[in-house]
């Protein structure tokens, strides 16, 4: 297994596969009913939450977070989707596909502003415009 800082987009469809192949290797299927995963998720959420506990407003990129740091936060957050994907799994619901219609429902419930110009209305081709200085 390469560990490697491999640059190749991983699939929510090869991590779903590799947990399953995991599991069943181990024979843990037994124990990886929803509700204990869902609850396993939570406590990991809880140790994700820890790294932040105490550092007040973090910035994008979390530039003050020392290299062990951010290891330890790649872990953490690493350990949450792990633990999504395989309760989604579980449960039967095709993460990725629930996750784009999400976005799609998200976008219908919160519209982005509209672009304007300073100077005209009206739809994207520029005839229909209409010139809000100029008299009709």
């Amino acid at each position: 297994m390469n560990m490697g800082e491999d640059k190749e987009m991983v699939s929510l469809e090869t991590l779903r596969k590799k947990m399953d192949d995991f599991a069943k290797a181990r024979d843990w299927e037994k124990y990886h009913s929803p509700r204990n995963l869902l609850l396993a998720m939570v406590g990991e959420v809880g140790e994700l939450s820890e790294i932040f506990q105490w550092k007040g407003e973090v910035t994008k990129g979390c530039p003050d977070f020392k290299e062990e740091e951010k290891i330890h936060l790649g872990e953490e957050l690493s350990d949450v989707l792990l633990y999504l994907v395989r309760l989604s799994d579980v449960c039967g619901v095709d993460l990725g596909k629930a996750a784009l219609r999400k976005i799609e429902l998200n976008a219908i419930k919160y519209p982005a502003p509209k672009q304007t110009n300073d100077h005209c209305v009206g739809g994207e081709d520029s005839s229909n415009k209409i010139k809000l200085n100029e008299e009709n």
